[in-house]
């Protein structure tokens, strides 16, 4: 790679170079599905635990489940505030054209409008939004993907939409991208910020499916408030509880959360359906890879509706698919960590998780008590009741 960069330090070698990409008949390689092989290679990358590339990069099963149950339409504004690599916008983008015959049953204004305005987002990290840019276009893709933080004020300027779908990044305000704007609830947990701005990013009617890590479910204090807000503002109506092993972090315990925004700003969620697709699955990883095969028991659950009003059947303590009212919610002190399922493992040395699975979880709740720790202090200064007062 150096030699390379060394290399195009010489004029003759940029200039051939420049000579090579203008030569490149882009139409006929999107025909011959470079697109799909630039997704490939990326995914390989993401697997390499070395490249350090999986943190942008979401497992595409999961995506393609999670955009056949949202089902975008043509004409909708589609977000995603944390794009990666793009995923999230591109399976939008082809599950749309495999609906419209690659858009040429729409009109030429409808076409336009799907090629250069419909997705739109947002990437902090320069190198995956630089992979992004680069996969939207061998797909053509125009829509505005900005390099920005969506919880500073470059955020606050996304358009309102009728879709979103994404995954925040992992991890607490150390990691870079600290939450700047003035969110209702102020927090320097980036998932809750995320939150914040997914379910009042979208329009009236607008649904959502956000990829969440397991303390956004439980965590007190200003998560019970932001979780709370949620189902006002929003009809909160599935939690996929997926299973460990997915993505580049071993042992992150993740979500998905599905919701569509109310016409109105309170009581819209009645009742929360949980789907555990975690206990007593296996362990994913190398030898035993996510497929979507894995999600289909999941899809027939909730059904044909994306706004999660199909008619749904409790599949009781023994099923993976059961059902709770806002009442029984509420009086768990909003907690949506909600599980029933017994670990047929539980009790046997045998079958407990690798040492890394162990020590991600532990350092889960330990970030998770640093920051209900910075949320106290930070209570506190404000109040002056610091240094001794």
């Amino acid at each position: 790679m150096l030699n390379n960069v060394v290399g195009l330090r010489h004029p003759r070698n940029l200039n051939k170079l420049i000579q090579n990409i203008d030569e490149l008949d882009w139409y006929s390689a999107r025909q011959e599905g470079l697109g799909d092989l630039y997704e490939g290679l990326m995914e390989k990358n993401a697997n390499e635990k070395k490249s350090g590339a999986g943190q942008y990069f979401t497992p595409r099963p999961l995506i393609e489940s999670i955009v056949e149950l949202v089902k975008p339409r043509p004409g909708e504004v589609i977000q995603d505030p944390a794009a990666g690599t793009g995923g999230f916008l591109l399976m939008a983008d082809r599950y749309i054209k495999e609906r419209t015959d690659d858009l040429y049953d729409l009109s030429e204004d409808a076409q336009n409008f799907q090629r250069n305005q419909a997705l739109c987002g947002m990437e902090l990290v320069q190198d995956a939004h630089r992979l992004a840019l680069m996969n939207m276009m061998l797909h053509d893709i125009a829509g505005p993907l900005q390099l920005g933080n969506t919880l500073g004020s470059a955020g606050a300027a996304l358009p309102k939409a009728d879709i979103i779908m994404t995954n925040p990044p992992f991890g607490t305000k150390k990691g870079g991208g600290a939450p700047t704007r003035e969110f209702t609830y102020p927090t320097s947990n980036k998932q809750l910020a995320f939150l914040q701005h997914i379910y009042r990013g979208l329009k009236p009617g607008g649904r959502a499916a956000v990829v969440l890590p397991d303390n956004v479910l439980f965590e007190d204090n200003v998560g019970q408030k932001v979780r709370a807000d949620l189902m006002h503002k929003c009809n909160l109506h599935t939690i996929l509880r997926l299973p460990t092993g997915i993505f580049y972090a071993q042992g992150v315990k993740t979500n998905v959360l599905f919701f569509s925004r109310g016409t109105t700003e309170k009581d819209n969620t009645k009742e929360v359906w949980v789907y555990d697709l975690r206990t007593n699955m296996p362990s994913f990883g190398k030898r035993t890879p996510l497929t979507r095969e894995h999600f289909k028991e999941f899809e027939v659950a909730f059904g044909d509706d994306p706004m999660g009003l199909s008619a749904r059947t409790d599949q009781g303590e023994e099923g993976r698919f059961r059902v709770f009212d806002r009442d029984t919610i509420k009086s768990r002190g909003d907690n949506l960590d909600i599980s029933w399922l017994q670990d047929d493992s539980t009790g046997n040395g045998e079958k407990l998780p690798e040492p890394e699975v162990i020590a991600a979880e532990i350092m889960d709740h330990l970030r998770t008590a640093i920051d209900e720790m910075e949320e106290l202090m930070a209570i506190l200064e404000k109040g002056g009741m610091t240094n001794g007062h």
